[in-house]
């Protein structure tokens, strides 16, 4: 015998969920059928339990998205979708979610309140997208934009991590390097140096005694760093932290201009596409300060959002901050005024997207010599300090 659970409606319209034994599916069917039960869904149980479930990636959310939207747009219903793209599914945890999503909707609610219930996997930006597509009549038009968002969002940051992916490399290699050399080698030749009771130079005493309370006291440098660690995220949780925190990503040298081109790129981008779909103003902008994962750009926003309840325009804020060039704030009045606002920010979160790459590989050009130069300092330091007793020490011979 098998477990099937069940999604139906009974003859009063009442919605149950529950699981029936039967030796097959069809057999499962004709007692709910016996029962006076309408079948929405019904699938065999899921046995077992899943101590490490399969992770649903944005690529597979994007996925999903776009699969969906071309589905509808060629007339075939949501729960129809929904249950042929879960059919072909094989990650078990995104075969779930969609069989939820499927129940939701074929028991009535509408297609953005049951995404609602999975806010790890759709956020406020694609609840509200979907609703603005509802309530137009054409929830495939605007999967398809949100696709297409999500799939711009995906490759920013993606360049952005290949771009760090080089220094972070480099600083732990560096790091690793040092550790090595103090620990490992240094040690070796400190007898050497004692036993011949030459005088070290002051770069050799220095690196012994790094060596000596590395090897004592390992332990305490473990603890500081782990509690360094807490403490650091302890902070950037805090307002004061996150207020710090982005204070510098935005100001350090090399990095802080791309990271500027990067918020403006994605607050615009999703401004754009949230106005172009219809989305209240007050929505969008407040949507728009979710996503610009800076303090001091959401805090901009949020003021945006006070003027504009005041009756001003979006670019008579910005342009009293110094976080957006005044040409861009030009270009913006210029929107507003005749009445194409999205279309041109549409244009200039496009040109800022290119901005972005050009600014990946300055960083990224300029990075590498200064890893080198750094990385190469540190090495030749500590190999400086073994080397120089050694010379003492043949000259005496």
């Amino acid at each position: 015998m098998l477990t099937y659970e069940y999604h139906a409606r009974d003859s009063l319209g009442n919605v149950h969920d529950g699981s029936v034994e039967a030796e097959s599916i069809e057999e499962a069917r004709t007692q709910l059928d016996v029962d006076g039960f309408h079948i929405l869904s019904i699938d065999e149980e899921q046995g077992g339990f899943q101590l490490f479930p399969q992770r649903i990636s944005k690529k597979e959310i994007i996925y999903l998205t776009s699969q969906l939207s071309v589905m509808v747009d060629t007339g075939i219903s949501l729960s129809v979708a929904l249950n042929g793209i879960e059919s072909q599914e094989k990650n078990d945890s995104l075969k779930s979610l969609l069989n939820e999503l499927k129940r939701d909707v074929e028991s009535g609610e509408d297609f953005s309140t049951a995404l609602a219930k999975h806010p790890k996997h759709f956020n406020h930006t694609f609840l509200s997208l979907v609703k603005a597509g509802e309530s137009t009549g054409k929830l495939g038009t605007m999967l398809e934009k949100i696709s297409g968002y999500l799939h711009k969002e995906m490759e920013i940051k993606g360049k952005i991590r290949a771009a760090l992916a080089y220094p972070a490399v480099m600083i732990g290699l560096a790091c690793a390097v040092t550790i090595f050399l103090l620990t490992f080698i240094l040690p070796k030749f400190t007898p050497l140096f004692n036993r011949k009771g030459i005088k070290l130079p002051t770069p050799t005493i220095v690196m012994m005694t790094m060596s000596d309370i590395l090897l004592g006291y390992w332990y305490f440098w473990l603890a500081g760093i782990v509690a360094a660690l807490i403490a650091f995220l302890v902070f950037r949780r805090t307002t004061t932290g996150r207020k710090v925190i982005d204070t510098a990503k935005i100001n350090i040298p090399i990095i802080g201009p791309l990271v500027r081109k990067v918020t403006i790129s994605r607050s615009l981008s999703t401004l754009g596409t949230l106005l172009e779909s219809d989305v209240p103003v007050l929505r969008a902008l407040e949507l728009t300060a979710t996503v610009a994962n800076n303090y001091h750009y959401e805090q901009l926003w949020r003021n945006v959002i006070d003027s504009v309840t005041a009756g001003n325009e979006i670019h008579a804020t910005l342009a009293k901050s110094d976080l957006f060039p005044s040409t861009l704030v030009q270009m913006i009045s210029a929107g507003e005024q005749t009445g194409n606002l999205d279309g041109v920010l549409k244009k200039i979160s496009a040109y800022y997207e290119d901005e972005v790459d050009l600014s990946i590989k300055t960083t990224t050009s300029l990075i590498e010599p200064i890893m080198i130069t750094v990385m190469g300092f540190v090495v030749g330091g500590i190999a400086l300090a073994l080397l120089m007793p050694i010379f003492s020490l043949s000259r005496s011979v």
